[in-house]
């Protein structure tokens, strides 16, 4: 289970350190192999290899008439990269991911339970204050959400 926000730097290599917290959850999984991949709030996503397959056949299960479902299709499985924990636990980003993520040297790792995001700081310090703004004066939740207890 990932938790919890680290900041973290992207070196002059493309490369990101994952937390010595998180690296056995995910190379044990899939044996130091990764899935990194967007997310359509321009951050990534990065899964364990059984985690990934799990996501990725529910994706392709989907009706792909759907204009919404293939475009989700497109982005996330059409951007999906399988990355290698190196021996220091680093993994090297394609230039592309790193593109569309917008990815300085300043980042965050935010651990969402079955996968990791990976956000530009900047881009993360003005994403979560406009969560923030626009939890304000919601007063109902999503169903979902509404047997929640906190």
């Amino acid at each position: 289970m990932f938790r919890g926000a680290t900041k973290i730097t992207i070196d002059d290599k493309d490369r990101v350190v994952v937390p010595v917290r998180y690296r056995g959850l995910l190379s044990a999984a899939g044996e130091g192999r990764v899935i990194v991949t967007v997310d359509r709030d321009e951050c990534l996503l990065i899964y364990s290899v059984p985690e990934w397959e799990r996501i990725e056949q529910q994706l392709n299960g989907f009706p792909s008439l759907h204009p919404q479902v293939r475009r989700l299709q497109r982005l996330m499985i059409g951007h999906a990269e399988e990355l290698v924990l190196d021996s220091h636990g680093r993994l090297a980003l394609t230039p592309e991911l790193r593109e569309f993520a917008g990815l300085d040297r300043a980042a965050w790792l935010v651990g969402q339970g079955n996968k990791l995001e990976l956000w530009d700081e900047a881009r993360w310090n003005i994403q979560r204050e406009a969560w923030k703004k626009s939890e304000q004066g919601v007063t109902e939740l999503a169903a979902e959400l509404s047997t929640l207890k906190l």
